[in-house]
Order: C-alpha cells, then structure tokens, then sequence
C-alpha cells in the first residue's frame, strides 16, 4: 500500500528537524564558548563604568574640572635679578566635594549656565604672586661686605685643616732637641699658616667647576660666587710671599725650601692628580707628612732620623683617616669627577687603611730607638694604636658607612693624642750624654 503524500511530507519533515537537533546540540558548545569569548572582550567592566561617569558628569558641568594648583616661585636667590613687569594676581579654585548621588542624569542643558554662577560662590581666597621674573634670569654681581670678608677668607683658606696643618708643625717643633726656642717659633707657625692658607686657595681656585658638582663643596665661597676669582688669587699671593719669606729669612732656608716645595705639591700635584689617578692619594699623605718635619727643621736646622719618623707617622695616619672619609663620600666624589681610590678601587682603599693602621704601632716602637721619645711611649701608646687597628680591620671586613665614620672619627681624636703622649714621653736634653761626662 503506498504512503499518501502527507504521510510522506510529515516524515521528511520529521527527519529534517530532528537533524537539525542533533547538529545542534552537537556544535552548541563551540558557539557558546565563541559567543562568551566575544562578550568577554566587549564586556563593560567598574572601571569602564565609572570612567564614562566621570566623564557625563564633567561634560556637564565643566565647573567641577579639576584645576592645577600654581607651583609657587621658587625664593628669591641672590644671585638672580628681579625685574617688575606689571603685577598679576592667580585665583585658586577648590573643588568641593560632591557625590554620586547627587547628581542627576535628567539635568537639562539650560542649567550650565546656573551652575557657572554657581561657581564663583566657591572661590575661597586669592593671593597675590607679586612681581613677575624674566623668563630669561640674569645674574647679578653679588655686593662684598667688609663685614663678610674675614668669614670668606677664613673658609677660602680651610681654616680648620690649616689649624691642623699648624698643630702638627708646632708638635715637630716641640719634639725636636734642643732648647726650646719661642721667638722661632712664632715665627715658623704664622709662616707655615700663611703657606697653608696660600695652597688651599690656589686649591679651591682650580677646582670650582668640580667643587660645584658635589654637595660638601658646593656652598665653598668661589662656587658661590661670593669673591671673584681675581680677589682669591691675589689673597693667595699675598699669603704665599710673606709666608714663604718667614720661613727663609726668619728661621732658615731648608723650612722655607719645604714650604714652597709643599705648596708646589699640593697645587700643581695632588689637585690636578684628583681628576687622573688613584696616585692623588699617597701624594696627598706626602703634602701632610712634611708641616711636622718643618717643625723639626725650624728648630734644629737639619733633616735627621727623627724628623723622618714624624713624617711617616703623619703620613700612615692619613691613610685611615682620610680613605674613611673618601668612603662615605664616594657618590659626592664621583659626581664631582674625582678619580679616589674609595670609587675606582674599593678593595685597595680597605687594604690600604688597615695597612697604615698596623704601622702606626711599628713607626711609634721605632721612636725610642731613635731617641725622639723614652721606651715608656711605645708602651702607653699601644692601646688607642690597637683600637684604631681593631676599626680599620672592621672597616677592611664591613666596608659599610657604619665602620668607616666610626674608623674617621677615631683618627679625629687619636692624632691628638698621639701627638701629646710623645710629648709627655719625649726624651730628656742631653739624657744620655750626661751619664758619661766626668764631674767636676
């Protein structure tokens, strides 16, 4: 029996639907997958909400925009010229705050201008800026008070490391044999300051385009631009000359011959030196080495063994001191270009202080045999030489600002010290020649 046409209609019907079911629940996942991948990208996240919120709410009211505060003017520095073009006054608008909540969306267009009127009502205070400077600053030739002039000079020449520099001359004087000459000296003192002050102002006259670069040499009175470069100069000779002249005339010409040799050592060697090799160091410990042995010369007129053994006692004691320094300033020194042992070579720094604070207790052993001081010196200077071995030996294994300022502020103090045992220990005139003359 054949099947009706309907009959067959509603079967390929049938078959068609539910082919198409099957496909489907087939190929759903994929599309589903798709189609959330699609909408995840396109997804309108808080952030994208509350951005397209800020920007209705300050499309429609432009009075709520925040306004950049004017940066004040920085304060008037001596150096820059102020010039008046006209006075102007800056308002300074705060934003009140507001809430979400109330604000409408259904605020009609013709509001803008209520709210602009608004606006002014929330002006809190105006100030005045004063007077307007040049876009281009001029500088302007600082005025030198005869009041200022002795503090100027006084940090032109390094008064403190000059003072230093005399202490330690006197100290050779005082430990040197013989009768103790007070009119000599006077005038080796005032002569090797005057020749310290002449070469630390040739010093500073060379280095103001380093000094100004590193901020513990930046406020120097050359930097600055507190005296001119012509009046440092001439300060400088006029110390120089007359120094120079006490030193040869008054006392003798070997302490003057080491002065003017130390001035040439410490301008024209070490300062160029600074800024090409590491050897700056050890010519520095050199410069430093010979005020005591001027000492020593100004009061026997001669170099012998006891004038070289003050000499390489100041010239260890540097080492310690001033590679302990150089270590908590070694950002300063290589923004300034200086080539220091502690930028360039930070192991040889730490090897070479605790070096020189090991010899520091050979060379003070070595002063009773040389008859500068009794054998008592070596014995009751052998405590603070450990202590400042003990600190160059944790600056050697630290290496940290710690263990160098505290090794820097011992050398401060163990100098000093050092300087004033030898004195209380210093041999007797004619100790040893008395023994042996026959009596009368």
């Amino acid at each position: 029996m054949a099947a009706s046409p309907h009959t067959l209609s509603s079967r390929l019907l049938t078959g068609c639907v539910w082919y198409l079911e099957r496909r489907a629940m087939r190929d759903s996942p994929h599309k589903f997958m798709h189609l959330f991948r699609n909408v995840n990208k396109q997804w309108i996240t808080f952030q994208h909400f509350t951005f397209l919120k800020r920007m209705y709410v300050t499309q429609l009211n432009r009075s709520l925009n925040q306004q950049v505060k004017p940066k004040p003017e920085p304060v008037a520095s001596p150096f820059l010229e102020k010039t008046s073009s006209g006075q102007a006054k800056a308002e300074i608008y705060e934003v009140k705050p507001f809430s979400p909540s109330s604000l409408s969306l259904s605020r009609k267009p013709n509001e803008e201008e209520v709210i602009e009127l608004e606006s002014a009502s929330i002006i809190e205070a105006s100030i005045d800026v004063g007077k307007e400077i040049k876009d281009e600053k001029q500088w302007k030739e600082m005025k030198l008070h005869a009041d200022d002039l002795p503090g100027i000079l006084a940090r032109l020449s390094k008064i403190k490391l000059t003072a230093l520099v005399v202490s330690t001359t006197s100290a050779g004087f005082a430990l040197a044999p013989g009768p103790f000459d007070w009119f000599c000296f006077l005038l080796t003192s005032v002569g090797t300051g005057l020749a310290s002050c002449a070469a630390n102002s040739i010093n500073q006259f060379f280095e103001v385009p380093f000094d100004s670069n590193m901020n513990r040499t930046k406020n120097r009175p050359l930097v600055r631009g507190q005296i001119s470069p012509l009046l440092a100069v001439s300060f400088a000779t006029c110390c120089a000359v007359p120094g120079v002249a006490l030193l040869t005339w008054g006392v003798n010409p070997l302490t003057g011959a080491l002065g003017v040799f130390n001035i040439f050592l410490y301008t024209c060697c070490y300062t160029p030196l600074k800024r090409i090799s590491i050897a700056n160091t050890w010519v520095g410990a050199v410069v430093g080495a010979i005020p005591p042995v001027m000492g020593w010369t100004a009061a026997t007129g001669s170099l012998d063994a006891g004038a070289f053994l003050l000499g390489g006692i100041l010239y260890s004691w540097q080492f310690p001191h001033f590679n302990a320094l150089s270590w908590g300033l070694r950002e300063d020194y290589s923004r300034g270009g200086y080539c220091m042992m502690s930028v360039t070579h930070p192991a040889l720094c730490r090897r070479v202080a605790l070096r020189h604070c090991l010899a520091l207790i050979g060379l003070c052993t070595a002063a009773p045999l040389l008859d500068v001081t009794t054998w008592t010196f070596p014995a009751i200077s052998l405590p603070i030489n450990l202590y400042i071995s003990y600190l160059g030996f944790r600056f050697y294994a630290d290496a940290d600002r710690k263990s160098s300022r505290k090794l820097f502020f011992c050398s401060l103090w163990h100098l000093p010290l050092l300087l004033l045992l030898m004195l209380t220990c210093k041999q007797p005139p004619g100790g040893e020649s008395d023994k042996g003359e026959p009596q009368s």
